[in-house]
């Protein structure tokens, strides 16, 4: 629709001359000022200021000749916080002249009265909020009307009425409201264009289409986005040329209504429910130029023959299924100007053949498949009009060959080029060297490609218009040199991170880039402190200086003066002092300062960080209590503050973070108890981790911690919690790691643990341990011209890594720590270093997706069940210090994926399990201090030895050794008696020695000390 209106406003510049604004117009313009500024606004300073004449005020076009206004552009002008807003006819009534009156994004309700303007050619409402149509039956001049996306709906449609006397209407865009049946149109003999997209419109409102039917000069339709499953009958409609189906749900089957199209000039069904082949019907189009089957699931290449056929001018068959190499047929698309073939699976070799046929190519896109083989880029350059080359890959079995033949140039200039994750000009890694005769780039992507030598700053000088330069991981080096007095106002995005860049960031980097939007320098050698001028950049939203050298504190005027800041991550640095008291950061979602020198208090100063959703403070040198006021941060969703010298009880503040899905305060010295959160039923959305381990917690583990359903990691490890193990816990059922190691609990292992999730069910791979936030960057000089939308949508998105959640847990062992997606495949159970009694439940052994299990240290007794030969996925298995008695289930020679157990110094006893699959990589020192087991590999055999047959002594010498043997023990009997009572009778006489002997007894051998 902004096409509509620049083509209507081309050639009304205003010459300023000495005439002066018409006074009238003057005064409605203040009115208008201030119905927009209502009640307390700020916006159109200029309006009514120093400068009297109302045509040179902002957002203002005159005629050159009359002084009349004849354009407001009034987009996104109302201050937002302002709210919704009703705007009152009256102070347009006296712009006679007025022809483009733009009013869209401003958070208009309506407008009341009749809009009285003869000359009127087009009016944008787009992105507001009106319910109903204004009145507008005082337009005859309009033929331009975008009321697109706003919240009219069906129940309105008397509205639509009123648009019946726009005769001369040529475009109407009621799309992104919420209809769900077609409003009468019929009366607008002039439509052109007509978008009905994103409503919700479905398939049994067809029958409304026939209305549509008496648009004879009808040339674009626009349906996409609604809940149509089949095409409607479209067959009246003589100057139908595009047509837009996408973000539907027709399928291959459904697609009968194209045949009375055959006329059609642009078709449009991405985004629809189409799979298998392309449906032969599409080759039947033969007037199409521009087809877009993308975002289906369509996988048949020998299918493309049909479109092979056609005279396109444009293809796109992105993010589909197709594998295999590269169709042959492609060749035939001589008058092909985009080819998008990005997300699908290819394979095999880029024939050079295709570039080298397709001569008018204006547009490729051969991203993210699985191409293998060589490229020449040579063979590109004699392609003139080629502006837009993407070739991200998948892997890195292609190889990218630039410079050859060597110190040739390309005919084009390329505004858009994207070739990441390849092997680029093996073996010498080198900066392609046509980039030095390209002037017009607007974006460049070299990411991913190990490419070598000193930062291309050249670029920059080259490229007065880049907007976007990402060099990340690859292994450039030296100093990031740019001169004092460069300035690049239209670079958006630049990336250099994962590289070798070392030294100082330039003093003056603010002035030199004062509209970037994303600055991303992580994992490098920088060193220094960080630039003041960083608060210069009032437009950035994310910046990334993690993983680096720097030291000092964090300049006061970034604080302030980044008051676009969404996302700041310095983590892993030298950074030192206390925590800003001050900051201005109003927008900022995602903070991280972890791993640094931070020392004092937690204080207040992100306090007007309202929307704060991942705070991590985490291994810094702050102490202190935990602020209650950290609860005033409503939508955090992610709270480290582990590692440092926090101490105290957890503040109530807590019970209102209702958001939390991750929480991180293990290794401090909180304690000793945790708040009741009597209300916590509403924190259901943890369902990430929870890690109080090494604090100073004591007394039971807390109740309300059953109430948390969603909860995956209890991480409660090296506190001094005491009580048994409560029934409650077993409420966790999507627990997947539970350690609740070297505390005091007591008691009996519950035996409903098997109720908990432990990894048997297998949880969907989603954002929950992996986030990156995804920030728009908008390209702001360039979009590619495409028949198939308005523009094509050049991606300047951009992925600012988050710091993903961090597991330390102990298995096979060792204490590792895990984050992101593999926490998915993550499950355990440990339970050592307490005081648990009793047998081990055979439930346990229904834990059968569960990889680490530890009970080591404890005073089990009983035997080992039988029933963990069903841990079929156990990897680690320690059942070390404890009181087993019994053999080793045989069975459990059945775990093959067994790679660490032990369950030395207990009372096993019997045959160990045969050295088969896993049990025959363990040895002695998983079994030792069990005296009792036998079998390999321990010394000790399973089979008693026999002893060699006695030899019987003769009669003569057995009767003379036991007559010597008798005479002995009466001997030594008989002395032994006179012994003792020659001793009685001494005690007996002497009183003193009597009292000295019960004396001696009573002290050191207490249980025979005498009682009175």
């Amino acid at each position: 629709m902004e096409q509509e209106m620049g083509k209507w406003g081309a050639g009304h510049m205003r010459v300023f001359g000495e005439k002066r604004c018409i006074e009238e117009e003057k005064v409605g313009l203040l009115q208008l000022k201030a119905s927009i500024n209502h009640p307390n606004g700020t916006t159109l300073s200029s309006w009514g200021g120093e400068v009297g004449d109302c045509c040179r005020w902002e957002n203002i076009t005159c005629d050159n000749k009359t002084n009349r206004v004849i354009r407001l552009s009034l987009r996104s002008i109302r201050d937002f916080e302002l709210g919704e807003w009703s705007l009152n006819a009256s102070p347009l009534l006296p712009f006679q002249q007025l022809q483009i009156l733009d009013l869209s994004w401003n958070k208009l309700t309506g407008i009341q009265g009749l809009l009285r303007l003869k000359k009127l050619r087009v009016l944008n409402v787009y992105r507001n909020h009106l319910t109903t149509i204004p009145n507008l039956s005082a337009l005859p001049s309009l033929k331009v009307l975008d009321l697109g996306f706003n919240d009219m709906n069906s129940s309105q449609l008397q509205g639509f009425q009123g648009l019946l006397r726009l005769k001369k209407l040529q475009v109407l865009n009621v799309g992104g409201n919420h209809l769900t049946t077609i409003p009468i149109l019929s009366a607008l003999p002039s439509l052109k264009v007509l978008d009905l997209s994103f409503n919700n419109i479905n398939s049994s409102q067809l029958q409304g289409f026939q209305g549509l039917l008496r648009l004879k000069k009808l040339r674009v339709l626009n349906i996409g986005g609604n809940d149509l499953t089949t095409i409607p009958i479209l067959s009246a409609l003589p100057s139908l040329k595009v047509l837009d189906l996408s973000f539907n749900y027709i399928n291959s089957s459904q697609l009968q209504g194209l045949k009375y199209l055959s006329r059609l000039e642009v078709l449009n069904l991405e985004w629809n429910s189409l799979m298998g082949g392309i449906p032969p019907i599409i080759g039947t189009l033969g007037y199409l130029k521009a087809l877009s089957l993308g975002h289906n699931g369509l996988n048949d290449s020998l299918s493309m023959q049909g479109p092979c056929k056609l005279n396109l001018e444009e293809l796109d068959l992105s993010y589909n299924g197709f594998e295999g190499s590269l169709p042959a047929c492609l060749n035939n698309l001589t008058s092909l100007r985009l080819l998008d073939l990005s997300g699908n699976d290819f394979r095999g070799t880029i024939p050079s053949s295709l570039f080298s046929n397709l001569k008018s190519l204006e547009y490729i896109s051969l991203s993210h498949n699985h191409f293998e083989g060589s490229i020449y880029f040579g063979s590109l350059f004699n392609h003139s009009k080629l502006e837009v080359f993407e070739l991200s890959s998948d892997n890195k079995y292609l190889k990218v060959e630039t410079e050859n033949p060597p110190f040739s140039f390309p005919l084009f200039q390329l505004k858009i080029l994207r070739l990441s994750n390849c092997t680029l000009n093996w073996p010498s890694w080198d900066v392609p060297g046509f980039l030095s005769s390209q002037h017009d780039l607007r974006k460049v992507d070299l990411s991913h490609n190990n490419i070598t030598g000193h930062i291309p700053t050249w670029l920059l000088a080259n490229n007065t218009k880049l907007e976007y330069l990402s060099f990340g991981s690859n292994s450039l080096t030296g100093v990031l040199d740019l001169p004092s007095n460069s300035k690049h106002s239209h670079m958006l995005l630049l990336d250099f991170s994962s590289n070798y860049i070392h030294g100082e960031l330039p003093s003056f980097i603010g002035s030199i880039f004062p509209r970037l939007e994303v600055l991303n320098l992580s994992t490098n050698a920088l060193q220094g402190s960080i630039p003041t001028s960083m608060g210069d950049m009032k437009q950035l939203l994310s910046l990334d200086l993690s993983n680096n050298n720097l030291s000092g504190q964090l300049p006061e005027h970034m604080m302030m003066g980044c008051i676009s800041l969404f996302a700041l991550k310095l983590s892993n640095n030298n950074l030192h002092g206390t925590l800003p008291t001050k900051s201005n950061l109003t927008g900022l979602s995602y903070l991280y300062l972890d791993s640094n020198n931070f020392s004092g208090e937690i204080s207040r100063g992100f306090l007007n960080s309202s929307s704060l959703e991942a705070l991590d403070i985490s291994s810094n040198s702050l102490w202190g209590q935990i602020p209650n006021w950290i609860g005033d941060f409503s939508v955090l969703k992610i709270l480290n503050l582990s590692r440092n010298y926090l101490d105290g009880a957890v503040p109530t503040g807590f019970c209102k973070l209702n958001e939390l899905h991750f929480l991180d305060l293990s290794h401090n010295k909180i304690g000793p108890t945790l708040p009741s959160c009597a209300n916590l039923t509403n924190m259901n959305y943890l369902s990430c981790d929870i890690g109080f381990g090494d604090n100073s917690l004591s007394g039971p583990i807390p109740p309300w911690i059953s109430l948390l359903s969603n909860l995956r990691f209890l991480l409660m490890k090296g506190n001094q919690l005491g009580d048994s193990i409560p029934i409650h816990l077993c409420q966790l059922k999507s627990i997947s790691i539970l350690d609740l190691s070297h505390n005091h609990l007591s008691g009996p292992i519950p035996p409903c643990l098997d109720d908990i999730n432990f990894g048997r069910e297998v949880a969907l791979m989603d954002d929950t341990f992996s986030r990156n936030q995804l920030i728009p960057i908008g390209a702001k000089t360039y979009s590619y011209q495409s028949q198939l939308s308005w523009f094509v949508d050049m991606d300047m998105s951009y992925k600012a890594s988050a710091e993903n959640e961090k597991i330390v847990f102990i298995t096979k062992r060792r204490s590792e720590s895990y984050m992101g997606n593999i926490l998915h495949l993550m499950s355990g159970l440990d339970l050592s270093g307490n005081e648990l009694t009793g047998p081990i439940p055979p439930k346990i052994g229904n834990l059968t997706r569960i990889h680490t299990l530890n009970f080591s240290y404890n005073q089990l007794t009983g035997s080992i069940p039988q029933t963990f030969s069903n841990l079929k996925e156990i990897e680690s298995l320690d059942l070390s210090h404890n009181k087993l008695i019994g053999e080793i289930p045989p069975q459990m020679i059945e775990l093959n994926n067994l790679a660490v157990f032990t369950v030395v110094h207990n009372n096993l006893s019997g045959k160990l399990p045969e050295r088969k699959a896993q049990f025959a990589t363990f040895e002695e020192s998983s079994y030792e201090g069990n005296p009792l087991l036998c079998g390999l590999p321990l010394k000790q055999s399973c089979t008693p030895i026999s002893a060699p047959p006695a030899v019987k002594p003769p009669v003569s010498v057995n009767r003379e050794n036991r007559s010597c043997e008798a005479i002995f023990l009466w001997s030594f009997g008989g002395s032994y008696g006179v012994a003792f009572l020659g001793i009685v009778a001494f005690l007996y006489l002497n009183s003193y020695y009597r009292e000295l002997l019960f004396y001696f007894i009573g002290e050191h051998v207490p249980f025979l000390r005498l009682r009175g």
